[in-house]
């Protein structure tokens, strides 16, 4: 939307994301997740402060400072704090050993990935970490909670389509498809009349969805 919007005004502005989700580990993830706000702290925070040309400690010590203050960033609230520490304590084991393991294996690593991303939205997303744990406890199926339970499987069935094509949007394929149709001789003319359909039927899909859906105002306005 910002780049779209950019756009519109005369300015380029750079990608924020390229496919977070295809991560092979955090530290990757964070490579590819929310691009800008990283590289601002690289350069005027972790690399001032010695960066990773330091000793084993005082780069860990650097590490965890850049992710405390990256949860106070986004606000001053417990669960922003321990959202960001949570990222500095994964980090800081890929760093000493975990990194090692993961690149073994192709699956248990992106399993990993998704597995930690969702817990830290949940952090993040709570009004407190009471509630976050409540809903952590929940996803896996402990405090009583059932694994599965009815409202789980109905909203399954109900967004099964939904989630199928976000799946996909998260990965390069739709992408690397259009490129490799734009190579082929009448790959341009089709791309030329597929294109504007597609975003214009897309944009009615998401429009319905708003007008269907109740008041949920944008995540960002409570800070």
């Amino acid at each position: 939307m910002a780049i779209g919007l950019g756009k519109l005004f005369g300015f380029d502005f750079l990608e924020n994301f390229n496919y977070p989700f295809i991560s092979k580990s955090m530290t990757e993830f964070w490579r590819r997740w929310h691009m800008s706000l990283g590289t601002w702290f690289r350069d005027y925070v972790y690399i001032p402060l010695g960066g990773s040309r330091v000793s084993i400690p005082r780069h860990l010590f650097n590490i965890f400072l850049v992710w405390m203050l990256t949860g106070f960033w986004h606000g001053a609230a417990w669960n922003f704090v321990i959202w960001g520490l949570y990222f500095a304590l994964l980090l800081i084991l890929e760093k000493v050993w975990l990194l090692e393991i993961l690149k073994k294996s192709h699956v248990l690593n992106r399993i990993y990935v998704l597995t930690a991303a969702v817990i830290s939205f949940v952090i993040f997303d709570a009004t407190d970490m009471s509630q976050a744990f409540s809903y952590l406890k929940a996803m896996f199926g402990a405090g009583g909670y059932p694994l599965i339970s009815a409202a789980c499987s109905y909203y399954f069935r109900s967004y099964f389509v939904v989630l199928m094509i976000a799946l996909l949007g998260a990965t390069p394929i739709p992408k690397s498809f259009c490129r490799r149709l734009q190579q082929r001789k009448m790959g341009t003319a089709v791309m030329l009349f597929a294109e504007p359909l597609v975003l214009s039927a897309l944009l009615l899909i998401c429009t319905a969805f708003l007008v269907d859906g109740s008041f949920n105002p944008f995540l960002y306005f409570r800070f």
